[in-house]
């Protein structure tokens, strides 16, 4: 077994092995809590830019699948658990976690005090680190670390989106209806189960660009827009807010989704503000304002919405009274839906898609449904 180290930002030092690629990563470290789904963790390109920890002790037990990516390629920086499987027992596994890790060349660690890690995080909040097994001298990764730039103010979706317009690239088992809503997906790094969500709801995609222009769009003359999630800060995001900003007063239903929600709130005048160390796994509960209803959600952001309270119990955006805020999480009471009170223009900042996680929130794709047919 190689050895590996990761080094944080604060100084900290974890020992290991390594289990990926040769090399090193650098990256903001921060750990998820699912107990599952780390293939679609390992592709979903909201993580680009972060080294994933995984709070789960026992990682890679049912492999890697054809079925379960959710982009075209693995997107986090480095990857640590506690304990990787040395066994793989699925009936759908078509290559070990070990192996897709070093065809990637994504550097991983293993035999780390995984709970140590969260808990140093969890205090200190999600700093920068990297992962070596080719360096092991703290004084040079520490430079090292120091001169990688903060993941504030970079733009990481230019590293994500398709720099071409296409139409949907994932295909489902089952045989949709009809498309009866043409849907336009601005692309700030799509995990491709929203794309399977929206084509079994009826609806002709067609995956634009992230800095495609709102003319361009209107071109397609969309039933809907959907601003997808992706990864890191929003606010250097300007072609993409300036783009929301104009499609706004078009009247067409605009569905915005974790990153998209966050542009969305700077399109319509809000403030985005970081979050201490985020919201990284498949078990946050958030409530719905409207019923009461708590759900069990899917979310990977570390950036948030600024929310006023003008009475108890009821929320507005920071920024633009306008916006209602229609979902919070019940951890730490921030912004997790919203709406605008005169157009058809709501988003969330959890992943109703799931992939992984419960599926109580697939009923949002739905509401997106209705307000198409409303104005069609």
């Amino acid at each position: 077994m190689k050895k590996a180290i990761l080094m944080l930002e604060s100084g900290k030092v974890y020992s290991g092995f390594s289990f990926g690629a040769d090399g090193e990563k650098c990256g903001e470290v921060v750990f998820n809590t699912g107990m599952v789904g780390y293939q679609e963790i390992l592709t979903d390109p909201s993580y680009c830019g972060q080294i994933v920890t995984m709070t789960y002790v026992h990682i890679g037990n049912y492999g890697i699948n054809n079925e379960d990516i959710e982009s075209f390629k693995p997107f986090v920086e480095g990857f640590a658990v506690r304990e990787v499987s040395k066994i793989v027992s699925n009936w759908r596994s078509k290559i070990t976690l070990q192996d897709y890790l070093i065809q990637n060349k994504i550097v991983a660690i293993e035999g780390i005090d995984t709970r140590s890690l969260t808990k140093h995080i969890r205090e200190k909040g999600a700093m920068k680190g990297i992962i070596s097994t080719i360096d092991f001298d703290e004084k040079s990764l520490i430079k090292k670390i120091k001169a990688f730039p903060d993941i504030v103010g970079r733009d990481l979706v230019k590293h994500v989106t398709h720099n071409y317009i296409m139409s949907s690239p994932v295909k489902i088992k089952e045989t949709p209806q009809v498309p009866k809503f043409k849907v336009v997906v601005i692309d700030c790094g799509v995990k491709y189960n929203i794309l399977r969500c929206l084509i079994e709801r009826s609806c002709e995609l067609t995956i634009v660009p992230a800095d495609t222009n709102a003319e361009k769009i209107l071109e397609f003359n969309p039933d809907g827009v959907v601003l997808s999630n992706g990864p890191g800060d929003p606010q250097p995001l300007t072609y993409v807010i300036k783009t929301v900003e104009k499609l706004l007063y078009k009247k067409i239903p605009i569905f915005g989704i974790c990153l998209g929600h966050q542009i969305l709130g700077l399109a319509c005048g809000g403030k985005i503000y970081k979050l201490k160390f985020g919201h990284h796994g498949i078990n946050h509960p958030v409530k719905d304002l409207s019923t009461g209803k708590i759900e069990i959600t899917s979310q990977n952001h570390g950036f948030c919405v600024k929310m006023i309270e003008k009475q108890p119990g009821k929320w507005l955006m920071d920024g633009n009274e306008d916006i209602e805020i229609t979902h919070i999480n019940l951890n730490d009471i921030t912004c997790e839906g919203m709406k605008h009170k005169k157009l058809p223009v709501f988003s969330l900042q959890y992943h109703p898609e799931s992939a992984p996680g419960p599926y109580d929130s697939r009923y949002l794709f739905d509401v997106f449904i209705k307000s198409m047919k409303f104005l069609k």
